[in-house]
């Protein structure tokens, strides 16, 4: 309800709510993994004795190749339990894993047969194959079997990449030896297409080489040869059926029809001892949930130790993951992408037929979700994993205000199925912009305070500021709107939040924040309205800016933030999570104010594969 004119076709655009591009999902073999939703990737390798980083350790000279791989004699396994593995990952609510079975740093964790390879079998002191248990045991879970594989590996002689500094030769000058290893890595893949049938591979490292180098197209015969229907990530020089962003969510959904945001539990993909910066399962589970809305999936990564143990820290999540995501299974796998954000503050998806609207709650309120814009006729509406159904009050024709009990909430994410009676239709337009005569109005029904604050939020996000002529001071104070009646819980509200409508312009594009937002006339502060009682911290994306302070409007409290998943070589920012304490939150309506060290900029290009962190 952004009292914009949104038409049909626009919403079928914007949204890939194209019916053709979702079930046809490519071609069919993608079916499985558009309806996936949710993977588990596997970091595992020699790289845990010392929990450094992966391979870039000694590539990028932070430890000598010798040192690197003298890993290898505490590299022991010796309380793998792939059973155990793959138990947890199915509790997650995954439906495919994705291990590591060669790094860059071109240890083989499988037999592999082909000469001078680095195996574990050979050379580690886990004296075994790693790999083979592993994908029996994912197989006969019915998971899918996903194999992540490096293209280059910088310990074989006759690579021509070695560290940052130093190449082995001019494979331009010698060919012949550059055949050597095509012919090794070709062998390699052969060996685990042969041997484990993937459902999926996952290349890595294509930028060191063109497609030609790499020989992509023999690598796809290849494979298909096997099994004509393997999934091939983007990352083999353009010849992948899907996208992978790397660690950033997504602000604009990426333009393939399938994608995969791959995701660090904490800051690493390896296990790494001393990094403590763990997401919560809340922060995961709204990333999966932000993953869905664009139609998307996410691939969670965890990094086993090098005994084959997994972190307390990363079972507790995946355990916090797989509450979630089991109680609301039917509103996770086989969804596709939302409709357009301003409908509702929350994320959506829809389901394959379009007749089911589900709607994802990041918080808590007892003022009423507002549910706007909405042609198709409801038939029934129920909260998922309990059947609750809240106390409607239909505004209009199109518009709603659902009501929840405090009990029928989720403590992380709320989920509520809306079923129509058709594929949806959404309105073409939107209301006219509040007045301050509807704004100060005393509500005809109790309890609708709140409303009338979200229209305003709404109206302001869409540069709509019916204060900008009005006597309004930044402080509030002394403001006489000449009202009769009006509604005092307004007028107080007004009153605390001045600051953030005064000379205030329209907010940020939809994708950075879920909710409404406005910014100050220098655009160097950003305000926030944030609805209810947020189960988590409340997020943004994509803003490049440094944060100077954020308070809260009207308190002046100053809260902290911190800033997850920002690589120190990709120009994509990391995300923004703000805490709000709860007994600073507005009983009607919370607004934040999160001054900027200049006019705010924002990132906001289309996301493929993230090529290399050189």
């Amino acid at each position: 309800m952004r009292y914009l004119k949104l038409y049909i076709t626009f919403f079928l655009l914007a949204s890939g709510f194209n019916l053709s591009a979702q079930q046809a999902a490519s071609n069919q073999k993608m079916q499985w993994f558009a309806d996936a939703k949710l993977g588990i990737f596997i970091h595992w390798g020699i790289y845990s004795v010392n929990g450094i980083s992966e391979s870039w350790s000694f590539f990028n000279n932070y430890i000598n190749h010798d040192a690197y791989m003298k890993q290898l004699n505490g590299f022991n396994a010796a309380k793998y339990q792939p059973a155990e593995w793959v138990n947890l990952i199915k509790e997650s609510g995954a439906k495919y894993a994705v291990i590591t079975t060669k790094h860059h740093d071109g240890v083989a964790l499988w037999d592999s047969k082909m000469p001078n390879a680095t195996t574990t079998v050979k050379h580690s002191a886990a004296k075994k194959d790693l790999i083979t248990p592993f994908v029996a045991n994912l197989k006969k879970s019915g998971l899918k079997t996903g194999l992540y594989f490096s293209l280059p590996d910088w310990s074989y002689t006759d690579y021509d990449g070695f560290t940052r500094d130093r190449k082995r030769y001019d494979y331009k000058q010698d060919p012949t030896r550059f055949k050597k290893f095509q012919n090794y890595f070709q062998g390699q893949l052969n060996e685990l297409s042969n041997q484990y049938n993937p459902d999926l591979v996952w290349f890595d490292g294509d930028w060191e080489h063109s497609g030609e180098e790499w020989q992509a197209k023999n690598i796809l015969e290849n494979l298909r040869k096997v099994n004509p229907n393997v999934i091939i990530n983007s990352r083999l020089n353009g010849h992948g059926d899907y996208d992978t962003p790397e660690q950033g969510v997504p602000v604009v959904r990426p333009a393939s029809p399938e994608w995969e945001l791959c995701y660090t539990i904490n800051d690493s993909w390896g296990y790494q001892p001393y990094d403590n910066h763990y997401k919560s399962p809340n922060m995961i589970i709204r990333t999966l949930v932000d993953c869905i809305s664009m139609g998307g999936n996410l691939l969670l990564d965890i990094g086993p130790k090098a005994d084959g143990t997994i972190a307390s820290e990363q079972v507790n999540i995946l355990k916090g993951l797989g509450r979630w995501t089991q109680k609301h299974a039917e509103a996770i796998y086989g969804t596709q992408a939302g409709i357009p954000q301003g409908h509702i503050d929350g994320k959506t998806t829809l389901s394959k037929n379009k007749d089911v609207l589900y709607l994802y709650l990041d918080y808590k309120t007892e003022n009423g979700i507002l549910l706007s814009g909405i042609k198709s006729k409801i038939n029934k509406i129920e909260v998922v994993g309990n059947k609750a159904q809240p106390y409607i009050i239909k505004l209009n024709e199109t518009d709603y205000l659902l009501n929840f009990k405090e009990a029928d909430f989720d403590s992380d994410v709320t989920v509520v199925k809306v079923s129509l009676n058709g594929p949806i239709q959404l309105a073409e337009e939107k209301q006219e912009t509040l007045s301050l005569a509807n704004l100060y109005a005393a509500p005809k029904q109790r309890g609708l305070t709140n409303l009338n604050l979200s229209k305003l939020a709404m109206n302001l996000n869409a540069g709509i500021n019916i204060f900008q002529n009005t006597s309004l001071p930044a402080d509030g104070l002394d403001f006489n709107p000449g009202m009769k009646n009006a509604d005092q819980k307004i007028s107080n509200w007004i009153i605390k939040n001045a600051e953030a409508l005064y000379k205030t312009g329209k907010g940020i594009p939809a994708g950075h924040y879920q909710g409404n937002t406005a910014l100050s006339a220098d655009k160097q502060t950003l305000y926030l309205f944030v609805e209810g009682k947020p189960t988590g911290p409340i997020a943004i994306k994509g803003l490049k800016n440094n944060i100077s302070r954020i308070r809260v409007v009207g308190e002046g409290t100053m809260l902290n933030h911190e800033i997850y998943n920002k690589l120190y070589w990709s120009k994509i920012p990391g995300i923004v999570y703000i805490p709000i304490p709860e007994d600073k939150l507005d009983s009607e309506l919370t607004v934040i104010a999160v001054l900027l060290d200049g006019p705010i900029d924002l990132y906001r290009e289309k996301v493929g594969a993230i090529e290399s962190n050189l």
